[in-house]
């Protein structure tokens, strides 16, 4: 496998990891605002998932174009 195949692999594997925290953790708390009837725990969850996901696109974004800029070198 060459070098800058093994790169790709890894970079996608790190970019998965980018939001991922931050959209466990907001899933927990929108579930545990569910459970307790707590609705500003809820929507806290609900932004915070959000905002996970939303770092994860911007990585994707990032990583697209810096693939681009290789390819057109």
């Amino acid at each position: 496998m060459s070098q800058q195949r093994q790169e790709k692999g890894l970079s996608t594997m790190n970019s998965d990891k980018h939001g991922l925290k931050d959209q466990v953790a907001g899933k927990f708390k929108e579930v545990k605002g569910k459970l307790t009837n707590d609705k500003s725990a809820q929507a806290a969850g609900t932004v915070q998932k959000t905002f996970g996901k939303a770092k994860d696109k911007l990585q994707d974004i990032k990583e697209t174009m810096k693939e681009n800029t290789k390819e057109e070198r």
